[in-house]
């Protein structure tokens, strides 16, 4: 009979954080043959212990993406508590099998749970919650530091019209979101609680990393681009340009850009962007396994 699991650490607005950290740190990471294993345990058996584990291994992923989120004036403690809902869906849903690690799929459930507790926050309901908002909503702040205007109160013209074309919003839009996330920044030795224990720059720790995690992780991501570079060879010409431009690019192109391109409509574009996802995922999940027979 297996002994129980250590509950996880529940971090509440009145909780200390920097307690919370030191706790997620006594879990231990996975190598990759315990992280498959584990998968495998939960998918096949539903085993409650292999999920428990998976989680808990996880638990410092979230508070680092958490703390990207910090500039929008919500306690850390609830973005983490949101992120953590996040994480156990990625850790339900997640596919051993496709030949990527946990973590490299978790982060896109654990930043969406952040961004939606964020939106829901702030009420963005009047201003519309399109893509574009949402575009807007997270990348005003990176832009105005490219532009040296995060001390600005309302943005010159000029920056607003630079913001605006940069991500195809109106500049009024610019605008309105710019003089709703108006706000001071804090100080980091500010107080966490208002009995004065802990200050943000405790958080500060949890940035750092180990050697160790650094080669770990570097020679995942060559090992990802290994995979996925020997997975292109499967996509014919056209197909490997769509794909990249579609959804390898930070700013992709758009299906009427394409469509021009090419000389066909924005759907037959569609349609060749989904098949050649699709040839992608098998040709790397194939890939992989078969980098895992011959471990």
């Amino acid at each position: 009979m297996t002994a129980a699991s250590p509950p996880i650490p529940v971090i509440s607005p009145e909780g200390n954080l920097s307690r919370y950290l030191q706790e997620i740190r006594k879990f231990p990471m996975l190598t990759v043959e315990d992280e498959y294993m584990l998968a495998r345990s939960w998918q096949e058996h539903q085993d409650v212990q292999s999920a428990h584990k998976l989680v808990t291994s996880h638990l410092r992923l979230v508070a680092k993406i958490a703390m990207g989120y910090r500039g929008y004036g919500l306690p850390v403690s609830e973005l983490i508590s949101e992120g953590n809902l996040g994480l156990m869906h990625a850790v339900k849903r997640f596919d051993p099998e496709r030949g990527f690690r946990l973590a490299t799929y978790a982060m896109w459930w654990i930043r969406a749970a952040i961004q939606e507790y964020i939106l829901h926050s702030w009420s963005l309901v009047k201003m519309g919650t399109t893509a574009a908002q949402k575009k807007l909503f997270f990348n005003l702040r990176k832009l105005k530091g490219k532009l040296n205007a995060i001390d600005e109160g309302d943005l010159s013209p000029e920056n607003v019209t630079k913001i605006a074309t940069d991500l195809e919003v109106p500049e009024q839009d610019v605008i309105n979101m710019n003089r709703r996330l108006s706000a001071p920044d804090h100080s980091l030795n500010a107080p966490l609680r208002v009995d004065g224990e802990g200050e943000w720059q405790d958080w500060l720790v949890d940035d750092s990393e180990t050697q160790e995690t650094l080669l770990a992780e570097r020679e995942e991501l060559t090992g990802r681009r290994k995979l996925l570079n020997q997975s292109m060879k499967a996509l014919n010409d056209r197909e490997r340009h769509i794909l990249m431009q579609r959804r390898l690019r930070e700013d992709p192109m758009t299906l009427e850009d394409l469509s021009q391109e090419y000389g066909i409509s924005r759907e037959r574009v569609r349609q060749i962007e989904v098949r050649a996802f699709e040839k992608l995922q098998k040709a790397m999940k194939n890939a992989a396994i078969e980098q895992r027979l011959a471990t």
